[in-house]
């Protein structure tokens, strides 16, 4: 799977100013996704994504968190970068706040496992130091694509 397709200008964020809150963090983010075509019931999408926090952190450790949802209110899959402008609390498995937060969409209807597939993906390249260093050093969307395009 070639995660770079998934994602857009739109859904990439260089930097994410936020208040610093995990919810503020998915909801601009999933505006992104509206903006790009992916997600056409936000609130339903947020929804799922923060269910799915509460079920168990996506603070994944590194300085990196990957929230995502399934959701009847996402049109196709979509991939969204934030590096944000201030670290945020995440509730991490190291404890950590967070730098980086890749996001996932997923349609509801999608059988597969297509959310498993990105997320694999995205692991296979996060637990590189030097990934994660430049994506946290990107300064365009061009940089963040071809990042994670070559890596």
């Amino acid at each position: 799977m070639n995660i770079h397709d998934l994602l857009t200008e739109q859904t990439i964020f260089l930097p994410l100013e936020t208040s610093a809150s995990k919810e503020d963090i998915i909801r601009q983010m999933a505006a992104g996704f509206k903006e790009a075509g992916v997600v056409e019931d936000t609130e339903k999408y947020v929804q799922a994504v923060l269910a799915r926090e509460q079920s168990s952190s996506t603070g994944i450790g590194f300085g990196v968190a990957i929230p995502h949802g399934k959701s009847a209110g996402v049109v196709k899959a979509g991939l969204a970068f934030a590096k944000l402008a201030e670290p945020a609390e995440w509730q991490s498995l190291d404890e950590q706040p967070v730098s980086i937060v890749f996001m996932i969409a997923v349609p509801e209807a999608n059988v597969g496992n297509e959310h498993l597939q990105i997320l694999v993906a995205l692991s296979r390249k996060l637990i590189h130091e030097d990934f994660r260093n430049k994506l946290l050093h990107a300064s365009s969307a061009e940089e963040v694509i071809d990042t994670i395009k070559n890596m």
